[in-house]
C-alpha cells in the first residue's frame, strides 16, 4: 500500500515539474514568435523604404 502510495505520489510529482516546464515553453515559444514578427515587420519596411530611395 505504501509503495502504491509513492509510485503516485512521484508521478504527481513528475507530472507538476512537466506541466511547468509546458507552460515555460509555451511562454518562451510566444515571445520568440513576437520578436519573430517584429523582426520581420521592421526588415520589411527597411526593404519597403530602400528600395523606394532607389526609384
Amino acid at each position: 500500500m505504501l509503495c502504491v502510495v509513492a509510485v503516485i505520489a512521484g508521478a504527481l510529482v513528475l507530472l507538476g515539474l512537466l506541466l511547468e516546464a509546458v507552460r515555460w515553453l509555451v511562454i518562451i515559444g510566444a515571445v520568440a514568435l513576437v520578436v519573430v514578427v517584429v523582426l520581420a515587420v521592421v526588415k520589411g519596411r527597411q526593404a519597403m523604404h530602400h528600395s523606394a530611395r532607389h526609384r
